[in-house]
């Protein structure tokens, strides 16, 4: 194929190849050459012309394939526009030439077609370039059209209009001429002839005017014609063509130059006129009245009516939005005038009526719901409100008119039903759309809504009633805060008007359908409504006998309120179960004698009320079934039965008491049937298992009996086929734009579609997908799929014996009927066959015996072979069904033999396409026929079928079936992937454009091609690269395909092609044709679209984007996107077709689309996606008059403020989007959120303006989020402030973030403000209508949480500024303590719940955070008073402002404390297991009720942790002392103290003693944070756990709960395992700090427990029996500890763990494995270290709380512990910093050695041993090969420092031990490195220094001379630097210590030795002037020490000058030239004598 890639054809290659391969290597050349040709230089192409000019048109006469036609045409125009043009006459005569050429043969067809297509693209690109050589041209072409057949008339048609697109106005003279042709082809009988002729017309009429003019009429009587007898693309064509036609009517302006005098211009109402005039009477024509029209019969077919309204959709949208805003009374006046009393002919019969209803509902949807922003819809919805009103007038003066004679005639209320209907519908799907944006049209008292709605709820036409009902609920789902007050006003008027029939149906059905709304509502209705609702029903079927008038509808009305009401959830119905089921057990005879005496009692009457009060029972018994599984216990199930023989007795007399009482009980028992059907479907069959027999019986006659002789197969088949093989019957069984009145011409003339008024029931129910409104079908076809359903269910159960019977049964029925008939019988019966089959499956049931096998296999091949194609697929998928049951590979086999014997012998079109359907589901379910000849045996028959050409549908069907078994053969079919892969190219250049359903099935072969071939589409072999360039060479045949299911399928196989080999897929090229189709009208081709592009933006989002943009800026003339790329790119089109597009499937793939490509680019094109986000947004902001905002408590500060905030910016007014939706407007909020959060992943620049103000300084591309503050701050404001609820919410998360994410970026022009300060009004603003009183509580709640936020950022620092958000909260608190009473009667309690735990989980934000400032500012001041000598008024300024938020929230303390602690007493109560459930108090918590307490549960789980760390907070703030004195009798609703916890209040004392209130309190808090620290959720957020143990710290922070914990060791113990528990689970190192640092609380608890008993002991006993004092404390007098019972043991275990997973080295069982042994030290992380530091600090706490006997056993676990981290961490770092752990463990030695317990007598032996001990292993890590080098000897040495200080003096002075340590300090003393020299000797300084004179004397003796030694030394080599200057200073001083501490005989000696040294360290003058650094530090010093010593030992001072002069000559000199120096100085030096300051702090344990 490479070689194909070159500009002339490369002919040698070609003749080498064979027939077939010719053809693909042209088509590959041809395609090569389209791309080359464009960017081939001039020069070149004319060098080539003539030889390619010739190669081209060669090609024409070889037979080319439709694809390869339109190619080589459109290569030909290239290369004559882009080369030289004058040899394209010679190419036109050639074309016409063959195109006269008497040839017919069919072998020629394709080159005369080939000529024609040629033509058009010639004149298309060329156009007047040639001259007048076209009226020749077209001449030709319509004489060689009158004797074409179909294909030739396809290709003339498109040909012609390429030549008149090209053309344009210059083609004057033919247009006449064509325009006779296309009227004779729109009426033709080839449908593609039709559309081909619809597009040339479409073209035609932009210049001939006479078609908008004169021949207008014609245009549209032929149009109307033309739609006669169509299919879904000619509606869709020529419905463009009438509409565009007649909208360039409207619009013409008249030009007095270019027109005739007899150009008319009409009227808008003309041009309507002339479409209604086709859909009420079709295409008869205006004036010829036709005798059938005298008649009275209707001659209008539905489609004609579905393409006249989809004209006039067209009409609407081509004239455009404004337009119809503009004229949009006029419009619905004249669409609903096609419905009412004055066309008579378009409703007489009940079946026209709701067609013609769907087509007006149509209309109106498509365009009011697709063309008009949300505020021209709100006008539109107070038009249809004034249309309501109109006719609700009429019908009022029709009924209340009593004087019989002048009564207008009922017709008109009939009539007027109508109109009423279609009004009603529109104006709920317009207000159901709109959704809570439509609050202010329903406020609007000058349009009444409510009022109209609810005034037809009494018109006398049940469908009216019905309508109104329903638009009830779409009203009651949008604005949910509606629904209670519609349900108090319809019960109401329901009570007041029972005697009224309408009015008791008319309301009931409204009640209906409100409590169906009611679970579309999140925030729900109040528990009680169910109650009152119940209470009616209740009332209604007791009142029903009393008066006969009203008894049906009283009836009807009670069970419908019931069956409604069980929609509410297993909650609300168990309140009410046993009433209902009293009921249902009442309506039924409790016995068949009953039933018998009641056949004999009644009439027709009263059979018809019993009946539709069975049904109506049964119907409620369903909903209660389906909507409450929950409460179907065996007990409830038990009570359901008893009813139910009795209810199918009464179905088995159905029959003969109908043949008694007549015709009026038909449809009652029809619905009776229907309903025990659904019910009995849905209960478990072994619950009716008895009247199995009986209820067979009649589904067996209802199936094969049927009343009527309708055929149901569109609506009983569908579900039982594949949906991919429902792609074979058509477009009207896929999903389109315009389901919605195609789908009534699916069902046959006889079947009226489906409609509201059949099924009152469906009113409460769900609504199915894609439905706007429910459309249940007649009650005689609801019964066939009831029975179909239910005998799916019975089959599967009954036994096989039976199911022969029965499957006989219904062979011979269908035997015994012929004709019609037979096929309808053979339809139910095969439907019910194949839902049991799905049954049998679903259960892995098995099918039978050999004989019930045979018998199903007769009933399923007979329906393979019928003429309904529908049934043939279905029976296709039941055959596969029924070999997937019986799964016996034998079987199975036979069932493909029979098909494969039936294809080679039938040539009948039915039975091929069956069987070959047949053989492909066969693979569906079996996964492939193991065997290869099966496989081939099948492939070999479908490839002979899929060449038939003379049946496209058998091509169709065989093609289908290949393609699924090339999908599900798996790797058997690879051997004949090549092969199948060659037919399919094969067949999509030859099959002609016109049989689209081939090229569908091609496409789907060609996909499934591609998935089996997956990635080794990669490949880089011949063979694979072959197959990867057909595959794409089938791709572009597809794509150049004129169908756009074709098209679609084509973006598929690319769309797959790039999941597996995306290297070779042209992005650029498939981007454009993505952009192309974007707009398409097929809904599904967009859909594969949309699709594709979000497989793309996955890997290619940046490509996706550009290569969109760059196809704009090309902008080929073919390209007129209709939406707008070029300047807002493809995110802003796909955005804006986000909002236009209707398809839910479709707007869920646009979001994830879009929501990738903002995760991949966002951060690049940061300007852009916010301008995107921001114009969606700013849309809204026009016409919102912002939410009302109440300032009455606010200052006139604010006012001003908020207005200048509202009115600000209302800059440019140009967007790019017009009145988005508020779907749209929510999407673009949440994308402002992911923005923010792509950016904090991105870079820390987009949080710091100065970096940011920076960076874009030096690179201006550069973009940050921070510069973008303002915009953030305005996106959030506008979507906070919206009408819509759910945009509120999504404006309010967006400033949620936005302000947790900037409140700490500083502001760089003011220091110590942020950046937020500014935006402060603005917050305000968008926060206060968040509290407005008509809020929704979600809403509130919402915003309770941004208040908090911001309150808590520090955002804003002055208290007056905060007050206006902190008085938000406030003023809800107010709410919040009125606790439960004040629940609004509008939504469920539970929103109460929610709203008030919001306001009190902000509160307890607000009083954490100012409580944690506070704690922070003291620390702060604590910190300054130590460090510095801190002015005061400094700190004055830093209490105020920390104390200033805690003093905000003081004044509400005493009331939050309170509702603090009542709402965790509530969470206490609903975590408690469900056993306790009896024990809870009955009329609920605080904050909830007891029917609610479900959906309160998850508001209580959203808000205890804060509220339970603040409650702890304030109880210690408190110090548990403060109790009110009305504790007690608190105004809560009831005592706020934990202890009504399961308590009889009688027992309960009145008053408790303030300790009772503390420890119920202490047990609160405790209890909630133990139950959730036991087993945290796995979800558990993280906040809750820290929040939790933050509040236990918060706890164990004051004295008296220490004091509780320390007295009740069981609580301690379990507090600690609890916390054990937590820390093995949860890695995050805050909790497990947290953790520690409560551990550390229970521990000092304990150890002020045991103080305490300690100090009480000795007071009691008297000092003077001391000896025999009890031990307190752990281990008692033996030193045990028992594991579970002991909290030494379990703070051991604790810290173990923490040590053991961060260093595993110190785990015993670890340490002499090899992988431990060899490793080298390994530093911890930051949070490592704390938490060992924090384990150590712990441990060392431990022996306090034991006893002398029980810290002898600990001792030495926590020696072993402290001394093995000191080893494992102590590591030399670079800058002589002590790791933190080394520093702990230290500490904590220092710590353990300094015990009381080491000298306490009982304990002081062991303990010395053990110091002993550790002592050695401390001097054994020096020892150890090889580690010395990195181990750190100065951690070491203070370590045996810490030892020799701290402990006794017998644990050190033994012998052996003092002789080593003495030896590591010599070998200390002589290290190289100066920092070890230092640190050594300020050891050593303490040592000499200590009291006892045994521990220090040794040290003194063996170290004091090589101290002197080393420092008489340094004389000569004086020090370099610092550290060396230093190690000197310090040696100075331990000799000077040592002198101090001499005695008197030695002094003298010493200060002999130390003289010399000081005053070798002096300089002269002049030497002072050169001399280093350092030795003039080392001179300052030496003289400083001279200065003292020289008057403490003045006699051996003059001694030793004297004898020395050159002492004596120094000394002098260096004290004159320093005495002036001296005295500035000296001030400095003796402050700090340079010592590093870091290392003191760290390292001073000592």
């Amino acid at each position: 194929m490479e070689l194909a890639h070159s500009l002339l054809l490369n002919e040698e290659a070609y003749n080498q190849l064979g027939e077939f391969q010719k053809a693909e290597f042209i088509f590959e050349w041809l395609q090569f050459l389209e791309k080359l040709l464009p960017v081939t230089n001039r020069a070149d192409i004319r060098e080539n012309q003539k030889k390619l000019v010739e190669q081209l048109t060669s090609l024409l006469n070889n037979a080319p394939g439709p694809p390869t036609r339109r190619l080589v045409a459109k290569n030909l125009a290239v290369l004559y526009s882009t080369g030289d043009a004058f040899s394209v006459y010679q190419t036109i005569d050639k074309c016409n030439e063959l195109i006269r050429s008497k040839d017919d043969s069919p072998s020629y067809l394709p080159t005369k077609l080939a000529a024609v297509v040629c033509l058009g693209y010639l004149y298309k690109k060329l156009g007047r370039i040639l001259g007048n050589s076209f009226t020749d041209t077209v001449g030709n072409v319509l004489k060689a059209m009158k004797n074409a057949e179909s294909q030739g008339r396809y290709e003339i048609m498109l040909s012609l209009q390429n030549i008149l697109n090209g053309l344009g106005a210059a083609a004057i003279p033919c247009h006449r001429d064509i325009y006779k042709a296309a009227r004779s082809c729109l009426t033709d009988r080839s449908m593609a002839v039709r559309c081909a002729a619809a597009k040339c017309l479409l073209e035609l009429q932009n210049e001939a005017v006479f078609m908008w003019s004169t021949d207008l009429d014609s245009v549209v009587t032929l149009c109307f014609k033309s739609f006669e007898g169509s299919n879904y693309d000619v509606r869709l064509a020529v419905s463009k063509l009438l509409g565009t036609v007649l909208a360039r009517a409207v619009t013409s302006k008249q030009t007095t130059a270019s027109t005739r005098q007899n150009f008319r211009r009409i009227s808008l109402e003309e041009a309507m006129e002339l479409l209604g005039t086709g859909f009420l009477r079709g295409s008869c024509g205006f004036l010829r009245a036709s005798g059938d029209m005298l008649k009275g019969t209707s001659s209008v077919t539905r489609d004609v009516r579905v393409g006249v309204a989809q004209a006039y959709v067209v009409f609407v949208s081509t004239l455009g939005g404004q337009w119809l805003e503009r004229n949009f009374s006029a419009f619905l006046s004249h669409i609903l005038d096609l419905v009412s009393q004055f066309h008579p002919k378009a409703i007489q019969t009940q079946m026209d009526a709701i067609c013609c209803r769907r087509c007006i509902s149509f209309i109106l949807r498509a365009t009011v719901g697709g063309l008009l922003g949300e505020k021209a819809q709100i006008a539109a919805a107070k038009e249809i409100c004034q249309a309501i009103w109109k006719l609700k007038k009429v019908v009022d003066a029709a009924m209340s008119d009593s004087n019989l004679e002048t009564r207008i005639n009922t017709t008109d209320v009939t009539a007027s039903q109508h109109v009423l209907v279609c009004t009603l519908q529109e104006l709920g799907s317009l207000v159901h759309g709109l959704g809570t944006t439509a609050a202010p049209l329903l406020q609007d008292s000058s349009t009444g809504i409510l009022e109209a709605v609810i005034s037809v709820i009494l018109h006398p036409s049940i469908s009216v009633r019905l309508t109104a009902a329903w638009c009830l609920r779409c009203i009651a789902v949008a604005l949910p805060s509606y629904v209670s007050l519609l349900l108090d006003r319809c019960i109401e008027r329901l009570s007041v008007l029972k005697s009224s029939p309408e009015a008791v149906t008319g309301y009931s059905f409204a009640v209906a359908a409100l409590l169906g709304a009611v679970k579309h509502c999140p925030l729900g209705i109040p528990h009680g409504k169910g109650k009152v609702v119940m209470t009616v029903a209740e009332d209604l079927l007791c009142s029903a006998s009393q008066n006969s008038r009203i008894s049906l509808q009283r009836t009807q009305a009670g069970w419908l309120l019931i069956a409604a009401l069980m929609t509410l959830g297993p909650a609300v119905v168990q309140h009410h179960l046993p009433r209902m089921l009293l009921l249902w057990k009442c309506i039924f005879p409790s016995s068949p004698k009953d039933l018998e005496t009641e056949k004999t009692r009644g009439d027709s009457f009263t059979w018809q009320v019993t009946l539709e009060g069975r049904a109506g029972a049964l119907c409620a018994i369903k909903s209660f079934v389906s909507h409450c599984a929950g409460l179907l216990t065996d007990e409830v199930v038990q009570r359901l039965l008893p009813p139910l023989p009795s209810a199918v007795d009464l179905l088995t007399q159905l029959s003969s008491i109908y043949k008694l009482y007549g015709n009026s009980l038909k449809t009652p028992s029809t619905v009776y049937r229907h309903k025990l059907y659904e019910l009995l479907a849905v209960l478990p069959p072994k619950t009716y298992e008895g009247s199995f027999s009986a209820v067979l019986k009649e589904l067996v006659a209802d199936l094969t009996v049927p009343d009527s002789q309708i055929d149901a197969s569109t609506f009983l088949l569908p579900p039982l086929c594949h949906e991919n093989d429902l792609l074979l019957l058509g477009p009207l069984l896929q999903e389109t734009d315009h389901r919605f009145i195609e789908e009534q011409l699916l069902l046959g003339n006889g079947i009226a579609g489906g409609s509201l008024e059949y099924d009152p029931y469906s009113l409460y129910e769900k609504v199915a997908k894609g439905d706007s409104v429910p459309k249940p079908l007649p009650p005689m076809l609801s019964v066939i799929s009831a029975a179909t359903r239910l005998f799916g269910v019975m089959f599967s159960h009954v036994a096989e014996s039976q199911r022969l019977q029965v499957l006989e049964q219904l062979l011979d029925s269908i035997k015994q009927t012929k004709g019609s008939r037979q096929q309808i019988v053979q339809l139910n019966v095969v439907s019910a066959f194949s839902t049991s089959l799905k049954h049998l499956a679903s259960c892995k049931g098995t099918l039978g015996p050999e004989e019930v096998r045979r018998s199903a296999l007769t009933l399923v091949m007979g329906a393979l072979e019928s003429n309904n194609p529908l049934l043939r697929c279905a029976a296709a998928e039941c055959l596969a069904r029924l070999a997937q049951v019986v799964s016996d590979s034998a079987f199975t086999a036979g069932l493909a033999q029979v098909s494969f014997d039936k294809l080679k012998s039938a040539r009948d079109v039915v039975s091929r396409t069956g069987h070959s359907l047949a053989l492909g589901c066969l693979y569906r379910y079996l996964g492939g026929i193991g065997s290869t000849q099966h496989l081939n045996a099948c492939i070999g028959i479908l490839y002979t079928l899929s060449q038939d050409s003379t049946s496209p549908d058998v091509q169709a069907w065989a093609l289908h079936s290949l393609s699924l078994i090339v999908d599900l053969a798996g790797p058997l079919f690879h051997v004949h992937v090549e092969p199948t892969l060659s037919l399919v190219l094969m067949l999509l250049l030859t099959v002609p454009p016109a049989y689209v359903e081939v090229h569908q099935s091609l496409g789907r072969c060609l996909n499934a091609l591609i998935t089996t071939l997956g990635p080794e589409l990669q490949g880089s072999s011949t063979t694979v690269s072959a197959l990867r360039t057909s595959c794409l060479l089938g791709c572009a045949v597809m794509q150049d395909n004129p169908d756009c299911l074709v098209q679609a399928q084509a973006i598929s196989c690319l769309q797959q092609l790039h999941m597996f080999a995306p290297r070779h897929v042209n992005l650029s090229s498939l981007v454009s044709c993505l952009c192309v189709n974007l707009c398409s009208s097929y809904l599904l081709l967009r859909r594969a679209v949309v699709a594709c592009l979000r497989q793309l933006v996955q890997r290619e989002a940046a490509e996706v984007s550009e290569y969109a943009i760059a196809l704009v800026k090309e902008s080929r003339e073919d390209f007129t996107p209709d939406v707008n790329i070029r300047e807002i790119g493809l995110e802003g089109a796909l955005l804006g077709l986000l909002d236009k597009e209707l398809d839910q499937r479709l707007c869920q793939d646009i979001r994830e689309t879009l929501s990738h490509m903002l995760t991949s680019m966002a951060v690049e094109k940061l300007s852009f996606w916010l301008k995107l986000c921001k114009d969606v947004l700013a849309a809204s902001a026009e016409f919102n008059t912002v939410a009302s905002v109440d300032t009455t408590q606010e200052e006139e500060t604010a006012k001003a403020d908020d207005a200048s905030v509202l009115t600000s910016a209302s800059d440019e007014r140009s967007h790019p989007f017009s009145n988005p939706r508020w779907s749209t407007r929510v999407f673009a909020a949440e994308c402002v959120c992911k923005i923010i959060s792509q950016c904090e992943n991105a870079d820390s620049a987009h949080f710091d303006i100065t970096l940011a103000q920076e960076r874009k300084q030096r690179d201006s591309r550069d973009d940050f989020l921070v510069l973008h503050l303002a915009d953030l701050i305005r996106m959030a404001f506008m979507a906070a402030t919206d009408h819509s609820d759910q945009l509120r919410l999504s404006g309010l998360q967006t400033l949620l973030i936005v302000v947790r994410k900037f409140a700490a970026v500083p502001e760089p022009e003011f220091p110590g403000h942020v950046i937020l300060e500014q935006y402060q009004a603005n917050v305000g603003a968008a926060l206060r209508p968040a509290f407005a009183p008509e809020t929704p509580p979600d809403v509130t709640a919402k915003a309770c949480q941004v208040c908090s936020a911001w309150i808590a950022s520090g955002v804003v620092s002055d208290l007056n500024d905060l007050r206006r958000v902190h008085q938000l909260l406030v003023s809800s608190l107010v709410k919040a303590q009125a606790g439960k009473e004040a629940q609004s009667q509008q939504y469920n309690e539970s929103t109460s719940t929610m709203e008030i735990l919001a306001v009190l989980k902000a509160w307890a934000e607000v009083y954490i955070v100012a409580v944690e400032k506070q704690k922070n500012r003291s620390d702060a001041h604590n910190h300054s008073l130590k460090t510095a000598n801190s002015t005061e008024e400094s700190y004055g300024d830093i209490a105020s402002s920390g104390s200033g938020l805690l003093d905000l929230v003081q004044a509400d303390l005493g009331t939050l404390s309170k509702l603090w602690l009542a709402a965790l007493q509530d969470f206490a109560l609903l975590t408690l297991p469900s056993e306790y459930a009896s024990q809870l108090p009955a009329e609920g918590g605080t904050f909830y009720t007891a029917e609610t307490i479900e959906n309160a549960r998850p508001h209580y789980y959203n808000s205890w942790a804060l509220i339970l760390y603040a409650a702890a907070l304030w109880l210690t703030s408190t110090g548990f002392v403060v109790v009110d004195p009305d504790e007690g009798v608190t105004n809560l609703s009831r005592p706020v103290t934990p202890t009504t916890m399961c308590q009889d209040s009688s027992s309960r004392p009145l008053v408790k003693s303030p300790e009772d209130v503390n420890t119920d309190r202490f047990h609160l808090i405790l209890g909630i944070s133990v139950e959730f620290l036991c087993s945290p959720r796995s979800d558990a957020a993280m906040e809750n756990i820290i929040a939790c143990l933050h509040a236990l710290q918060a706890l164990f922070d004051v004295p008296w709960p220490r004091s509780k914990i320390g007295a009740d060791q069981e609580l301690g113990v379990e507090l600690l395992n609890v916390l054990h528990r937590l820390i093995l689970t949860r890695e995050s190192p805050d909790i497990q700090l947290a953790a520690l640092e409560v551990v550390r609380l229970i521990l000092f608890a304990a150890q002020e427990h045991v103080k305490e008993k300690r100090r009480s002991a000795e007071v009691d006993d008297g000092a003077a029996e001391k000896e025999t004092l009890p031990e307190f404390g752990e281990g008692k007098d033996t030193g045990g500890l028992v594991p579970g019972k002991s909290l030494v043991f379990a703070t051991l275990e604790l810290c173990v763990c923490i040590l053991v997973r961060q260093l595993p080295q110190l785990n015993p069982k670890l340490t002499y494995s090899p992988a431990v042994q060899s490793g080298k030290r390994l530093l911890l992380s930051e949070d490592g270290s704390r938490l060992v530091s924090a384990a150590l600090v712990i441990l060392s706490d431990v022996p306090a709380i034991c006893s002398p006997e029980g810290s002898v056993s600990v001792l030495p676990t926590i020696l072993y512990l402290i001394i093995g981290v000191l080893k494992e961490t102590a590591v030399k770092l670079r800058d002589g910093q002590v790791p933190l752990t080394v520093a702990a463990s230290l500490q904590a030695l220092k710590g353990l050695l300094s015990s009381p317990m080491a000298r306490a007598e009982k304990s002081r032996a062991a303990w010395t041993d053990l110091l002993r001990s550790a002592l050695v292993t401390v001097l054994d890590c020096w020892d150890q090969d090889g580690l010395l080098q990195e181990l750190d000897e100065v951690s070491l040495l203070t370590a045996v420092t810490v030892f020799i200080m701290s402990t006794s003096p017998e644990v050190t002075t033994i012998q052996c031990l003092q002789k080593r340590c003495i030896e590591k300090f010599k070998l200390t003393l002589d290290s190289k490195d100066p920092v070890v020299q230092h640190k050594c000797y300020q050891l050593l300084h303490s040592i000499f220094q200590h009291p006892n004179k045994t521990v220090s004397y040794p040290y003194i003796h063996s170290l004091a001379s090589s101290i002197v030694g080393k420092l008489q030394e340094t004389e000569k080599v004086k020090p370099e630097n610092a550290a060396e200057l230093q190690v000197i200073q310090e040696g100075i001083k331990v000799v000077i210590a040592l002198t101090a501490t001499a005695e008197e005989e030695h002094r003298a000696h010493l200060v002999a030795c130390l003289l010399p040294i000081l005053i070798s360290f002096l300089l002269d003058e002049n030497a002072l002037v050169s001399a280093t650094n350092s030795a003039k530090n080392l001179h300052e010093f030496a003289l400083q020490n001279l200065m003292q010593i020289g008057p403490q030992y003045s006699s051996v001072f003059k001694k030793l000058i004297a004898s020395s002069p050159t002492m004596k000559a120094r000394l002098e000199s260096a004290v004159k030239g320093n005495q002036e120096s001296i005295k500035v100085k000296t001030a400095k030096h003796t402050k700090n004598p340079g010592k590093s300051s870091s290392i003191q702090l760290k390292t001073n344990f000592l």
